[in-house]
């Protein structure tokens, strides 16, 4: 994500009278080829208009920075002590090498 200077900012601010003058259809136009639009009333943020596609990637982004700080959480509390390496698995569970080999394994 890009930081904005000071000009890019108050270039993305729209006053909400361009909606009441029937402006929506451009002011959705501009997001999509230029961006961000912060739409201002009474001279403060009212709310953040940014496209789908936009959107969806800061809506990832969020969902990763979440799954990466829980996976940090999780790793500090770890245990090595109870792993196992395959062949012990496979011994515990009576599992031999050749009846994996005979098993068909589709991935996608």
């Amino acid at each position: 994500m890009q930081q904005m200077s000071v000009m890019g900012m108050l270039k993305t601010m729209i006053p909400i009278s361009r909606f009441n003058k029937g402006e929506a259809n451009k002011i959705f136009d501009e997001v999509e080829t230029t961006g961000t639009k912060i739409v201002v009333k009474n001279n403060k943020p009212a709310c953040v208009l940014v496209s789908p596609r936009q959107y969806e990637s800061l809506i990832e982004m969020l969902s990763d920075f979440i799954l990466m700080e829980e996976a940090e959480e999780r790793m500090k509390h770890y245990d090595a002590s109870g792993n196992r390496t395959q062949e012990q698995m496979m011994q515990e569970f009576g599992i031999t090498q050749s009846e994996l080999d005979t098993i068909d394994v589709e991935l996608e």
